[in-house]
């Protein structure tokens, strides 16, 4: 009886570990390869826009990401500017209804909004430029 109620418990307790561990939630995905103003999306912080890049001609391809406040119309800030097959990541410690403005030249592009929890936010750290 024992050795039923260890193994019970031991299975609760990493049950319950497991939940927690993938409280990451995809809020929204947006694709495409042209230029495009994408829908609004409405997010709680702290959040991240992880945005990937590809194409058929690196260094002739170029992709401009920005994030719009939808209320205001208001530019928040740049996400990433390229001309090369890459991805990366962007955190925000600030929620409320967005856009991203895509300015985009023989590129296919993913953006995907990501809803994190404050320990998975503190992990995040941003990369040191290079010298």
């Amino acid at each position: 009886m024992n050795k039923f109620l260890f193994s019970l418990t031991v299975f609760t307790a990493i049950f319950c570990l497991s939940t927690n561990a993938g409280a990451r939630e995809l809020i929204k995905e947006f694709k495409g390869s042209e230029s495009a103003t994408t829908a609004e999306f409405e997010i709680e912080a702290p959040w991240i826009a992880d945005w990937r890049v590809a194409g058929d001609y690196p260094g002739q391809m170029a992709v401009e990401i920005s994030l719009v406040n939808d209320v205001s119309s208001e530019y928040v800030g740049k996400i990433a500017t390229t001309k090369y097959v890459t991805n990366g990541v962007k955190l925000f410690n600030e929620g409320g209804r967005f856009h991203f403005q895509i300015d985009s030249s023989l590129a296919r592009w993913t953006i995907r909004v990501v809803k994190l929890t404050r320990e998975e936010a503190e992990t995040y750290k941003p990369k040191e430029k290079i010298q």
